[in-house]
């Protein structure tokens, strides 16, 4: 039996998304390898966090204090080293996000055991950790095996397993917290929320996502008229935001937004993972790109090879025709 432990993230009183991923992949993992997935949550005032994640997990131990309220490295290592020493599961997993990348490294160098960041996938046979992740902007897949050790630790990037229903009870198991003040050389201060735009991505229904293959800021009118006529909001990837011809709150990706859109057309995007981590979780995804080599074509449901330039004015052209 190999079993698994699985970090709750929660940011201002609510369990972010990446969370039920990680308990969903941790869950089939730990079923494969006849274990059990045990969730942790560090926090304060958690009942309402232990009811949503107990049908995820077979256990879920919860340290309940002040100190845990708001992540800190420092009080989180502190308590997850005591933990995983007791615990002693065979895998530990960590979403990689900017909370488990300032964590996840230290923590496993304190406890000495095999880590890994940024992983899209993860195998497990005859006690080896096989791990995948992506180089060259997501053009080439590495199959990377963990270095032998007592346990081990990775972070799972969002999306790489669609989050599901759980239909579990787990065990609730409160302990004490091992840390009760944040250390005087880090302390959480405050959270400054980035400023809200017209238009919130994350709620939109129909997605028109533009990438570099615009060529000029002239031709965004193009995409807007489109948008429109589709009953969908303009999003884009970090080179139409970098070059200013949208705001950084319509971005999406890695280091933008995560959207999960009935519809996301990708209009001249290559398909970078860090753009496809935000995205790649709509129910329907297409694709319009005159590369057919394009990453994007990967995780698209469907697909034109063209120019969009040819695409987006014939699309736009019969929508408005049929609506007629």
């Amino acid at each position: 039996m190999a079993n698994i432990l699985a970090l709750v993230e929660h940011r201002q009183g609510t369990i972010r998304d990446i969370t039920y991923e990680l308990l969903t992949y941790g869950r089939k993992l730990a079923e494969k390898m006849d274990g059990k997935l045990t969730g942790v949550i560090l926090g304060h005032n958690t009942g309402d966090f232990t009811e949503s994640v107990k049908k995820h997990a077979h256990r879920v131990v919860v340290a309940d204090h002040e100190v845990f309220k708001d992540f800190n490295a420092e009080t989180y290592q502190h308590a997850l080293a005591d933990i995983i020493q007791k615990e002693n599961p065979f895998l530990t997993l960590i979403g990689n996000t900017a909370f488990g990348i300032d964590l996840c490294p230290a923590l496993a160098t304190q406890l000495g055991v095999p880590f890994t960041t940024d992983c899209i996938g993860v195998e497990i046979a005859d006690k080896k950790v096989r791990v995948t992740r992506q180089l060259y902007d997501g053009k080439m897949d590495a199959h990377v095996y963990l270095s032998e050790g007592p346990s081990y630790m990775l972070t799972l990037r969002s999306g790489t397993c669609a989050a599901e229903e759980g239909n579990l009870t787990a065990d609730i198991q409160k302990i004490e917290a091992s840390i009760t003040s944040q250390p005087d050389y880090k302390k959480f201060v405050e959270y400054i929320e980035a400023a809200v735009g017209d238009v919130d991505i994350t709620k939109a229904d129909v997605l028109v996502g533009v990438g570099r293959g615009i060529k000029e800021q002239a031709n965004m009118s193009m995409i807007e008229d489109f948008a429109k006529a589709i009953g969908g909001v303009v999003a884009c990837s970090r080179p139409i935001v970098d070059a200013n011809w949208l705001p950084k709150d319509r971005q999406v990706g890695s280091s933008g937004k995560t959207v999960k859109p009935k519809l996301y057309i990708a209009v001249g995007i290559s398909g970078a993972f860090q753009h496809i981590a935000g995205m790649k979780n709509a129910d329907t995804i297409i694709a319009i790109n005159k590369d057919p080599n394009a990453p994007i074509f990967n995780e698209a449901d469907y697909g034109i090879v063209e120019d969009l330039f040819k695409v987006v004015p014939a699309l736009k052209n019969k929508i408005m025709e049929m609506k007629q």
